[in-house]
């Protein structure tokens, strides 16, 4: 796979099924036009697929629960996406919001007529909008931002106290979209909403207590859809994501179950009956904590006869799981998986007894799978033009020093080797490879490296107790992991033990810098980005540097600067790059500064290279071709130092 091959990267998302009508989203970058491409595509239940808009920027569709239309986000101009609705028979689409900032999520109401929906409210004057006076200035003469709280930005988002995310509700049968009146204050960010079957409330995601101080729980609320105070429905453990609201009245989640910042814990199914009179109901944890982590990201609860399906993190895999509806603390080897045994699912949806899935693996960026009769059948071939070009990833099992087992994977080069060595660390922590395709493995094996990808503690999927080894014990025992698995790797005969390299992001990024300083004998050179190097200056400069660092290093300023790899800077002697965005408000751009002049004053053979833009989460969504220009400056790191 070569750089420029990410426009391969063909990924179908947010699938959506109602009888015969199956379509799914559809997004791959766009080298031309430097920005992700997306449209929404019809899948033939008999196999194949074609075009239901024609983008270039169309996104997440939903079929009303009658089965008459369609939404979906277009993004048209400079607004952001605007939900669309066109019948579901075909016919023109048609614009039925028209917000500042653009629809971030939605969900039609029961009677497939109203659509409930979030979008962000700026204050007049701010992010091209009119002020009181009715001008418009551009950003940089915008009045200031008067801060009192810690929650006021998040990376890749932007500032959040002056636009806040609130609820409406749009009629769908107007015939242009029409200014709108928010259902919520601008006291709170507010997710995921989601009907009550009488479609008199909406449900919503929120912080704890409204809001009233900065807060990592979050419960749910019942917002009334004809005007009125949101009531508190569900108090949680600790916060809750993505509920689906039954026939029956009851709610289940995706929930985290902490005190204070210590938010390490594998996230479970929840349950509990729908209360709108004022009277917060208790919920109820369908799953085990050790042993199941639920991943919220792939999508709500759906119910299945009996059964509520949910995508689990387990070993790398992330499977279609299946809890019965009464359990209780339900442990991983009691629920029957229906997909994704070695993949990665990453969206399903439910229609009766039939279930629709984009389903990931080590060879694709995702297929459409239908699951019928208990048969499962790929339905589309999107990734057919990579395929050829994937490497493979052979699985691979060590045993650290102190007999643990990590888990991880080799991505094989062409030809019988040696092959030079890349051991490239993930982000996270708390966080794992898969058993899907990763681009960036599959660009450097390509190139002729061997690249060992591990999941060392600290990572998810391997049991809550395997997650939260590292807390408060960074630098320790996934140390010993890393180089344990990649002793293991230089067993093959194909792999050239005296050619390696060290390389990762974030959480990666600060293990590149450590390993480097504390093991840099054995690595030829280094490739750290996006890191965290200093925690002391992390705290106060990073988006969640309030909480972060609590919960993984604590307040004590010499233990900060104990787990800091900045501190051991005058240990680093191997070439050394440093690579950072200007807009990283997670690991912000002082991270990389303060390394690089520390390395520099040394006589470290050390390079800087800063992306204008971009941010954390260059690698994976930037813009394409700050993408292509980043693996080449990698192939061209590593083809001076390795090859």
């Amino acid at each position: 796979m070569l750089p420029t091959d990410i426009e391969l990267l063909t990924a179908p998302h947010s699938p959506a099924l109602h009888g015969e009508l199956l379509l799914t989203g559809l997004s791959k970058p766009d080298l031309a036009a430097n920005r992700a491409h997306g449209v929404v595509r019809r899948i033939s239940p008999a196999g194949g697929d074609r075009p239901w808009t024609h983008g270039p920027r169309d996104s997440a569709p939903a079929i009303s629960p009658d089965g008459t239309r369609v939404a979906f986000l277009r993004v048209t101009g400079e607004r952001g996406a605007q939900l669309h609705v066109m019948p579901a028979d075909g016919g023109e689409a048609r614009a039925v919001t028209d917000v500042p900032l653009g629809v971030e999520a939605f969900r039609w109401a029961p009677d497939s007529r109203r659509i409930a929906f979030t979008a962000r409210v700026p204050e007049p004057g701010r992010y091209g909008t009119p002020d009181a006076d009715g001008r418009t200035v551009e950003a940089a003469a915008e009045a200031p931002r008067r801060i009192t709280r810690f929650d006021y930005r998040i990376d890749d988002i932007g500032f959040l106290r002056d636009r806040p995310q609130r609820l409406f509700v749009v009629d769908t049968e107007v015939e242009e979209p029409a200014e709108l009146s928010p259902l919520t204050d601008h006291q709170v960010d507010v997710h995921d909403p989601e009907w009550t079957p009488d479609g008199e409330f909406v449900l919503v995601v929120a912080p704890r207590d409204w809001g009233r101080v900065e807060t990592l729980n979050a419960d749910l609320y019942a917002v009334p859809v004809d005007g009125g105070e949101p009531v508190l429905a569900v108090r949680t453990e600790g916060d809750a994501a993505a509920p689906l609201v039954t026939a029956d009245g009851t709610v289940y989640f995706h929930g985290l179950e902490f005190t204070g910042p210590d938010m390490v814990r594998n996230r479970g199914l929840w349950a509990a009956p729908l209360r709108t009179d004022g009277e917060p109901a208790t919920a109820r944890r369908l799953t085990d904590a050790e042993t199941v982590d639920t991943d919220g990201g792939a999508g709500r609860p759906a119910l299945l006869g009996d059964e509520v399906l949910v995508v689990v993190r387990t070993r790398g895999a992330a499977e279609l799981r299946a809890v019965p509806s009464d359990a209780h603390l339900a442990k991983l080897a009691d629920l029957r998986c229906l997909l994704g045994e070695k993949a990665a699912v990453r969206g399903f949806t439910v229609d009766g007894d039939r279930i629709a899935a984009v389903v990931a693996s080590p060879v694709d960026a995702g297929e459409v799978v239908l699951l019928e009769g208990g048969e499962a059948r790929t339905l589309t071939e999107f990734s057919a033009p990579l395929r050829e070009k994937v490497r493979p990833a052979v699985e691979l099992t060590a045993t650290a020093s102190d007999g643990h087992q990590v888990h991880g994977w080799v991505v094989l080069p062409e030809g019988e080797g040696p092959h030079p060595v890349l051991l490239v660390v993930h982000g996270g922590p708390f966080a794992p490879y898969e058993w899907s395709l990763f681009d960036e493995a599959q660009v450097y094996a390509s190139a002729g490296y061997a690249v060992v990808m591990a999941n060392p503690r600290g990572s998810a999927g391997y049991g809550e107790s395997h997650g939260r080894a590292i807390v408060h014990a960074l630098c320790t025992v996934d140390v010993t992991d890393l180089l344990s698995f990649l002793d293991a790797a230089l067993e093959r005969s194909d792999l050239d033990s005296s050619r390696v390299g060290v390389m990762g992001g974030s959480y990666g990024g600060l293990m590149t810098t450590w390993l480097s300083a504390h093991h840099g004998e054995r690595f030829r050179a280094a490739w750290s980005e996006r890191a965290v190097n200093a925690w002391d200056s992390f705290a106060g400069s990073s988006d969640i540097g309030w909480e972060f660092v609590e919960c993984y290093v604590g307040t004590d300023p010499e233990v900060q600067r104990e787990r800091s790899p900045l501190t051991y800077a005058a240990k680093i002697g191997i070439p050394f790059a440093v690579v950072h965005s200007e807009e990283d408000w997670r690991c912000p751009v002082e991270q990389a500064q303060r390394l690089f002049v520390a390395l520099r004053a040394n006589g470290v053979e050390t390079e800087f290279l800063l992306f204008p833009g971009e941010g954390h989460e260059l690698s994976r969504s930037g813009r394409p071709r700050h993408r292509v220009q980043r693996f080449e400056a990698v192939l061209d790191w590593w083809g001076r130092y390795l090859r």
